[in-house]
């Protein structure tokens, strides 16, 4: 995975509430075992009529919003426990999903995908969302090592597990952050042979 320490970059809104799993990649294009590719078709039937042409009203169609903050309305990533969902996010471009709410299994991928997701208060979202509406050029910082969002002089801190926090600072999966403890682990087993 890619390093994470801080994002500076304007945000994408997506106010809307109860986004679902098979919003963000439906279940037809789960075909796929690599995570390449997914961007793709994220959010395929928001993006697109049926004749495969881009929905003019749809924000991901609207070049005046870019970035790779995804600014998301509560319940982000409910419904299935699919992980192409935090593929899809990634593949396309986004590092951080900010909502006020996540599914604990959507925040689980995420986490495990290099994709942060920012718990914040309503508030605080409802206010990220209307400036970036009002300013699509507000620059938004996400800082995992101090772990806050701000926007504008206004800020609030977010949790996230400190193992994910560690590995996602380095940029390890489980496997990378194991390989990287191979000399403590070498170590303490040298020092727990009983003979």
């Amino acid at each position: 995975m890619d390093k994470f320490q801080k994002v500076i970059s304007t945000g994408v809104p997506l106010p809307n509430e109860d986004i679902d799993t098979d919003q963000i990649i439906p279940a037809r294009f789960l075909k796929a075992t690599s995570r390449e590719g997914f961007g793709d078709n994220l959010f395929r039937d928001w993006r697109y009529h049926q004749d495969n042409s881009p929905k003019a009203d749809f924000v991901l169609n609207n070049e005046t919003y870019k970035g790779e903050i995804l600014v998301a309305g509560r319940n982000f990533g409910c419904g299935s426990s699919r992980e192409h969902a935090a593929w899809s996010l990634h593949d396309y471009g986004f590092r951080v999903v900010v909502s006020s709410f996540f599914a604990d299994i959507f925040k689980g991928n995420a986490l495990n995908n290099g994709l942060l997701p920012v718990q914040v208060t309503d508030d605080f979202l409802s206010g990220l969302t209307s400036a970036i509406v009002a300013d699509p050029k507000t620059e938004i910082t996400v800082d995992l090592v101090n772990q806050k969002i701000s926007y504008l002089g206004l800020s609030e801190t977010f949790e996230v597990n400190a193992y994910k926090k560690e590995c996602l600072i380095h940029g390890y999966d489980d496997i990378d952050f194991l390989i990287n403890l191979k000399s403590e682990i070498e170590a303490y087993e040298t020092s727990s042979i009983v003979v």
